[in-house]
């Protein structure tokens, strides 16, 4: 359940599996209690209105922690998981449309032959963008949340059992389009890449700003629609290194190609050295 909107991601499907996942919650909770805002307590995020009838706020914050806990709880193991193997895991957020699936095909289809490469797509249905991963000869692994609008840290550990990670190697998380819930689920990932067309406003990192503020990385996507759009470029970056002043930020266009030297430069140089075919085997889980 998430912490934000309430909706529901007990059922997950993964590459058409039906899997429980668990939670850890103070006690069972009523239809009234499963909506309720993020507390106040969480990082940049002021006080809200508390709206649960009959729900005590102190009742309401404690489930949150509990939620958010049981998530980190299995972040951490995913993120242990990740260094044992010398795997580098980034997790790809952005709202619907940025033209993230594109932009993660032209990824995977430039690095594969350089290192091992696998993903994680996460979408309420369908499997229309792990079948396009696979296309390319990547492997992938489709998670449906159902109702649920993000990935959690369980429902990684679960489709990290249909992958082959090899040291060297890069997986990626394409996150369920969504800039609210994303920001708060920590999935065991090194880094949060957040995708931000061209198409979509400048001011997108200010409506979104906890989600800016958790990502390192910003793609701005679609620059090839530049002199089509009335889209103020720097002022979008400006706006976005006002939520996190450290944000690195790439222009790119997964249709053109354009900035992609400087995209898959910048996982090269974070992710370890491929094993040797010699010694990949030995490396597989």
């Amino acid at each position: 359940m998430c912490t934000t909107c309430g909706c529901g991601t007990d059922h997950v499907h993964i590459d058409g599996v039906s899997q429980l996942v668990s939670r850890t919650t103070a006690a069972p909770l009523s239809g009234e209690e499963r909506f309720f805002p993020m507390p106040a307590s969480t990082p940049a995020v002021g006080a809200m209105a508390v709206h649960a009838h009959g729900t005590p706020a102190s009742r309401i914050v404690q489930v949150e922690r509990d939620l958010l806990a049981a998530n980190d709880s299995w972040a951490r193991r995913n993120r242990d998981r990740f260094r044992a193997l010398g795997t580098l895991c980034l997790n790809l957020v952005s709202s619907p449309g940025s033209g993230k699936t594109t932009l993660l095909v032209r990824t995977v289809t430039g690095l594969a032959a350089r290192r091992p490469v696998g993903v994680i797509e996460g979408d309420q249905q369908t499997s229309n963008d792990a079948d396009r991963i696979r296309a390319t000869g990547v492997p992938a692994v489709q998670v449906n949340t159902g109702k649920g609008c993000h990935l959690e840290a369980p429902m990684i550990a679960r489709a990290l059992d249909g992958l082959a990670l090899t040291a060297g190697g890069v997986l990626f998380i394409e996150n369920v389009g969504n800039l609210v819930c994303p920001a708060l689920f920590d999935l065991g990932e090194a880094h949060k890449v957040a995708i931000l067309s061209v198409t979509e406003g400048e001011d997108k990192p200010l409506k979104y700003p906890d989600m800016f503020r958790a990502a390192d990385v910003v793609l701005v996507n679609k620059i090839d629609l530049l002199p089509y759009l009335d889209f103020d470029v720097e002022l979008c970056e400006a706006n976005a290194r006002r939520v996190n002043p450290s944000l690195e930020i790439m222009r790119v266009s997964a249709k053109s190609g354009d900035g992609f030297d400087e995209w898959l430069g910048w996982i090269e140089s974070r992710a370890r050295p491929a094993a040797s075919p010699a010694r990949g085997s030995e490396a597989r889980t």
